[in-house]
């Protein structure tokens, strides 16, 4: 179930960042997306996932018993949400696309680790 939970936070993270890209199209077509739904806190949003996200895994690691490596690997995926913020924060399009697509890199560093 915690690791239910976290890929749920993780993928609202990481869809709202493509949400993000597409806000005017979703306005003019009337989907409702995470973004929308968010508003003006949509970044705050998708941090606050992120975060809880991580905090979720390590509890995993933790009922598991994973080693050091796992939790390197979790501080490695907490600063590419770091840099996902930088990329998101000033809503460019280009640059939450960007951040999207780079969902793959925080996947993989939760990967390595485990």
């Amino acid at each position: 179930m915690v690791l239910l939970a976290a890929n749920i936070f993780w993928a609202i993270a990481y869809d709202t960042e493509y949400a993000m890209v597409d806000r005017n199209d979703d306005i003019h077509l009337g989907i409702h997306s995470s973004a929308l739904f968010f508003g003006k806190f949509d970044v705050m949003a998708v941090m606050l996932c992120y975060g809880v996200t991580l905090a979720l895994l390590a509890v995993a690691g933790l009922m598991a018993g994973l080693g050091w490596a796992y939790f390197v690997g979790l501080i490695i995926a907490e600063g590419i949400a770091l840099h996902h913020y930088t990329l998101i924060k000033d809503r460019n399009r280009e640059k939450c696309f960007e951040a999207f697509l780079h969902n793959n890199w925080l996947g993989a560093a939760v990967f390595v680790g485990w």
